[in-house]
């Protein structure tokens, strides 16, 4: 190696003695290995933390189950309508429909999403693929509408194993000053495959005007999922995780493995404890915990933002091809399947407009998230949210000359503000505020939790909506995003720039105060 390359440093980059180039192997912790920086040879540090291929293919492998998700649930609201037909469906009946994948992430988030703390979460992570590629089939082949319910909420039990347990693979794995950015933009493939949904059910559509696409839609979807599910057997497990479970000896394994990086560095790991490996002695890695005094606060901070984001997320999102038909007043009066069919792709190109405002959402926050801090973002994107929805419900009293321009300023807004504040943050900070021992638990609960907000949007909004009007529900869910900011000020503790390992060492309390105090 010649005196211009970089090598690696094995002392804390931070440490004012450090010797250029040194070699030794002294213990360290998982955390400080990934967070090493090259050094050039006169002392000059890089200003990145290089990532490494089996880095990189283990974020590929988590971004795809939220492409997934964004398939499944919002491919729903175009095949809705060929499903009532195809199924004789009534308001009710629809309601078990598009609820069904979201009651499914419920109890996945909760019951797998916590076996991550137990069984690691390498082994959840191939697990809940494998239950939505069998699931999947399942919907594609549904001959009734029971069999198509219990398979949409099989695919959502393994979506929602996927929410705690791909945050945990990433942020486990992934250097301290990029997990944000990584986390948001395997985040962001939900969005994405919000949009390849609703583009997918246009296509097939346009393709294929009949009752029975909608299995094509869903049929789609197994091949790329046998393939994810395949990549997953080959990544190493959380060293993290073992560590916790004070398996060092396989910490150590996997850690090299997951930093084989050309040229060989570390070419050998020796691990100790870090301040987050020792929460074994302060949480018995129970439910109970999330609820203890020192947890309490960030298992609040945690859900019930994301509870409040969710039923506006999900409700209006679901059914955008239906709000923006209805309120353009462009549908044709139903007759036949030609009506049907002209509706649905009439509200499936508004919104796939609306998904690339979701996605240009998540790109703002990648790039900002590091640089602005979680609490910042948060509260931002939950007033733009309420902003946005109460445009819509301005449209949606508004004469058809001025309705459209206000239509589409605030589904715009809403969509992107969203994104880039609570649908985003909500996530990201659920995997970092709790310690190795309980952050399966604790995102799995922040997770399941908040779909309580998405079932029910999904299942009573369309209810809601025949009862009390449009307007009215966009006014109500204009008062939870407001909500959202009041309770993200008050509990709100930010994560950025801190190590993963010191989550548990700062006390919940003071960190709220300080966040509050910024605000």
């Amino acid at each position: 190696m010649s005196t211009a390359d970089p090598q690696y440093s094995t002392q804390d980059p931070t440490d004012p003695d450090r010797t250029p180039g040194d070699s030794t192997n002294s213990a360290r912790t998982v955390q400080q290995y990934i967070d090493e920086r090259p050094l050039w040879s006169d002392g000059t540090d890089t200003p990145y933390v290089p990532m490494t291929g089996m880095q990189w293919r283990i974020w590929w492998l988590a971004a795809a189950g939220k492409f997934f998700e964004g398939i499944m649930i919002f491919m729903t609201g175009v095949a809705l309508p060929l499903l009532t037909i195809d199924f004789d469906l009534n308001t009710t009946q629809q309601g078990f429909v598009t609820s069904a994948s979201l009651a499914g992430i419920l109890v996945g988030a909760t019951v797998l999403g916590s076996l991550a703390d137990r069984y690691g979460r390498k082994r959840m992570f191939i697990v809940e693929m494998a239950v939505f590629a069998v699931f999947v089939a399942g919907t594609t082949f549904a001959p009734n509408l029971v069999f198509l319910v219990i398979c949409l909420f099989g695919a959502g039990i393994a979506l929602g194993c996927d929410y705690p347990t791909a945050h945990m693979v990433i942020s486990e794995s992934a250097p301290t000053v990029r997990r944000g950015r990584l986390v948001l933009s395997a985040f962001g493939f939900q969005s994405l495959g919000a949009f390849a949904g609703t583009f997918l059910g246009f296509f097939i559509l346009y393709e294929n005007p009949e009752v029975d696409a909608w299995r094509w839609m869903y049929g789609a979807v197994i091949i790329p999922a046998v393939l994810v599910l395949i990549g997953r057997f080959f990544v190493p497990d959380s060293a993290h995780w073992l560590m916790a479970r004070g398996r060092t000896h396989e910490a150590e394994t996997e850690t090299e493995r997951l930093l084989t990086r050309e040229p060989p560095y570390p070419t050998h790991v020796t691990l100790r404890r870090g301040a987050d490996d020792e929460v074994t002695t302060a949480a018995s890695g129970s439910y109970l915990d999330l609820f203890r005094a020192k947890y309490r606060r960030v298992t609040i901070f945690a859900s019930v933002p994301w509870v409040l984001q969710d039923l506006s997320t999900y409700g209006v999102g679901i059914f955008t091809p239906v709000l923006l038909a209805t309120i353009l007043g462009q549908q044709s009066e139903v007759n036949d399947l030609h009506d049907v069919i002209h509706n649905d792709m009439l509200g499936a190109e508004g919104s796939a407009l609306m998904d690339i405002v979701f996605v240009l959402g998540i790109v703002a926050a990648i790039f900002l998230v590091e640089r602005f801090g979680r609490i910042r973002l948060q509260i931002t994107g939950f007033i733009g949210c309420a902003l946005g929805l109460f445009l819509v419900a301005i449209a949606s009293l508004s004469p058809p000359d001025y309705n459209i321009p206000l239509l589409f300023a605030g589904f715009i807004l809403f969509y992107f503000m969203n994104n880039l504040g609570p649908n985003s943050m909500t996530y990201l900070i659920s995997g970092e505020v709790f310690p190795t021992e309980i952050r399966g638990k604790g995102a799995g609960f922040a997770a399941s939790i908040a779909k309580v907000g998405a079932v029910a949007a999904a299942f009573f909004f369309p209810i809601v909506q025949d009862a009390i009007g449009t307007s009215t529900l966009l006014f109500i869910l204009v008062g939870t995003a407001l909500l959202g900011v009041v309770v993200t000020i008050r509990y709100g503790v930010e994560t950025t720039g801190v190590s993963i390992e010191s989550m548990s060492t700062a006390d919940p309390q003071d960190s709220a105060a300080s966040t509050a105090s910024r605000v």
